[in-house]
């Protein structure tokens, strides 16, 4: 199974291309965290991007340098000649889906966290509010002590 979910910043503004049969296709790399090394330094990852159709024209126009975006897809790799004669060989996630995750804040370019989006109740049109104590009509509270549990 080839399946990629990744979360990260772009590290530069996108690159809108159309094909010659007038397909829209946008390039892009985003910066991912990664595990820290051995001696605890964290590590990044550089991942190029490609999507395309709708959301490549969307990609392009709504996000920029420094955007977080989610990102689920593929990886796809390749090879090509170099001008040199050396084969140059590639890989790229082909995104099936971009998820916007950050939002303009206002014109001096800088990015914030969009709200998250919340759960909705079955039923319910409002949003349930996560900062409410969701156990709070559960009764009084159960006091156990280490004998009790099972493990």
């Amino acid at each position: 199974m080839n399946n990629v979910c990744l979360v990260g910043r772009l590290t530069r503004d996108p690159e809108l291309r159309t094909t010659s049969s007038g397909i829209a296709n946008c390039r892009f790399s985003i910066a991912v965290d990664g595990r820290p090394n051995a001696n605890g330094e964290p590590h990044t990852d550089f991942i190029n991007i490609v999507v395309w159709r709708n959301q490549a024209e969307n990609v392009a126009k709504y996000c920029k340098k420094g955007s977080m975006v989610g990102v689920t897809g593929r990886i796809q790799t390749g090879s090509y000649q170099a001008q040199d004669g050396t084969t140059r060989y590639t890989t790229d996630v082909v995104a099936d889906n971009v998820r916007f995750l950050s939002s303009k804040n206002g014109g001096d370019g800088s990015y914030q966290e969009q709200a998250p989006d919340y759960a909705m109740d079955k039923g319910d049109s409002q949003p349930t509010n996560l900062e409410e104590d969701p156990f709070k009509d559960f009764g009084s509270e159960v006091v156990l002590s280490d004998d009790d549990l099972p493990f």
